[in-house]
């Protein structure tokens, strides 16, 4: 058993082992809050019941990485998120330091590590062709990143004494924004596009945000396309999972974790396995509404799947997916990129990635709604309002202007330095008109007087 001890603003851990020569041995991990402290010892107590319990004991930072997976990243990580970092250590870490001891590794050191990372050429993964030759200095912070967790965590298990990357000097990133397609470019690709499946793909993904792992992972049990919801406005979708393809290594690490269904391969496959899992984040599930001229794609997209089950019968698979082959087999990403990238090669269209249709679909949304960025995170799934505050600023940005052309006309217009002189000359003359306009009411009323009209031709003669 274990028990949780406060010392000063830290809680430990506190249980007894075994070591390796039979001897029984306590050990303390230290842990910055309560709740990250019971975590642990709820830990510990059922690995120690199941007899998969062991003792944190590495001596290199190859030790710590596997130690570190095992136990916080099996336990917390999502699938995705464990690949990538896995492969993060595997390509980038455990060539280079990873046989370093723990007890001679420095901030020093790792700065120096930081800053030769940028000179280091990328490793191609999965086959897919890397995007810059070298790593960029993103890259070097999401590794900075995972190795700063683990150290984290050997701080707890006692295994060093502070952690050399927590004041790291890191490569400057320059965020590029991502190009994505105006209102009336996606217009113009919707007419021209005449693949159906890629047209329905389009407008998913604009109307509802979608990732397209989500959208590919659609199913018909999650679609309200029924009449009378169509015509009062409430059809929706249903977004709880996605269709990702994933190594076998993680699936075994991992447990299966979060993974709802497995997909035979089409060929024989012993690397990789295409699953439908659960989104990488609780928020990602969520309801979105279909616009009416979507809902009808779909009503129409069921038809056709409906007269394939009648035409291939026994042979068709039914996973009850909404993008699929004709025989009902999972449709990949790459057959959408594909198709999509074909229809902006023949139409002259610029040149974005599928998923710069979410961007394209939020950034519309938020112009719609004013910048209403609660509404439009329930639509993109967003973990934090803050996320689309970051991503999509420069679209509030774009009418900041606006406002002060506003501003301008509704309250500055009638009070400029030239408004007031002409105020003013139209008061003057205003004031001289009325003036002469008083002058000859009063001349004409003294020469309705006989004596005074005399006198005063002869003062005319006079002069």
């Amino acid at each position: 058993m274990a028990s949780i001890v406060k010392r000063k603003s830290k809680y430990s851990v506190v249980y007894d082992y075994i070591d390796e020569n039979g001897k029984r041995r306590q050990r303390w991990e230290t842990f910055s809050t309560n709740a990250e402290a019971k975590k642990r010892k709820k830990q510990i107590e059922y690995e120690q019941d199941s007899g998969t319990f062991f003792i944190p004991t590495a001596k290199t930072l190859n030790d710590l990485l596997d130690e570190y997976m095992s136990i916080y990243g099996v336990n917390t990580w999502a699938m995705s998120t464990y690949e990538s970092r896995r492969g993060l250590a595997r390509n980038y870490i455990t060539p280079i330091i990873g046989d370093m001891l723990l007890s001679d590794i420095t901030p020093r050191m790792m700065d120096k590590y930081y800053r030769d990372l940028l000179s280091v050429k990328t490793v191609s993964v999965n086959n897919r062709k890397p995007t810059s030759e070298y790593l960029t200095p993103h890259t070097v912070r999401e590794i900075h990143k995972l190795l700063r967790s683990a150290f984290n965590q050997a701080v707890r298990w006692e295994l060093i004494s502070r952690n050399p990357v927590l004041n790291a000097t890191l490569p400057k990133e320059e965020h590029k924004e991502r190009d994505i397609w105006t209102a009336e470019t996606l217009s113009k690709a919707m007419e021209v596009c005449d693949d159906p499946i890629l047209s329905l793909g389009l407008n998913l993904a604009f109307s509802c945000s979608l990732r397209i792992g989500e959208m590919l992972g659609l199913t018909w049990d999650c679609i309200d396309i029924a009449p009378q919801s169509i015509e009062n406005g409430s059809a929706y979708i249903f977004v709880n999972k996605e269709l990702q393809r994933v190594t076998r290594g993680a699936l075994d690490d991992l447990s299966d974790k979060g993974v709802i269904k497995k997909f035979p391969p089409c060929i024989a496959s012993t690397h990789t396995a295409l699953v439908l899992k659960e989104p990488k984040t609780k928020t990602s599930i969520r309801r979105v509404y279909l616009p009416k001229t979507v809902a009808y794609m779909l009503v129409e997209r069921k038809k056709e799947i409906d007269e394939l089950m009648d035409l291939f019968g026994d042979e068709y698979i039914d996973n009850d997916l909404v993008f699929c082959s004709s025989n009902g087999r999972p449709m990949e990403s790459q057959v959408i990129n594909r198709a999509f990238n074909k229809l902006i090669k023949e139409n002259g269209l610029p040149h974005v990635v599928f998923h710069s249709l979410r961007h394209s679909s939020i950034t519309y949304k938020l112009k719609l709604n004013g910048g209403d960025m609660k509404s439009v995170q329930g639509d993109s799934g967003h973990a934090q309002v803050k996320m689309v505050a970051d991503v999509y600023s420069h679209i509030i940005d774009e009418d900041r202007c606006i406002n002060a052309q506003r501003l301008e006309e509704a309250f500055y217009s009638s009070k400029t330095p030239d408004s007031v002189d002409d105020t003013e000359q139209e008061t003057a003359d205003t004031a001289v008109t009325e003036s002469n306009e008083s002058d000859a009411a009063k001349i004409l009323e003294l020469l309705k007087n006989p004596e005074t009209a005399a006198l005063l031709k002869q003062l005319a003669k006079a002069l």
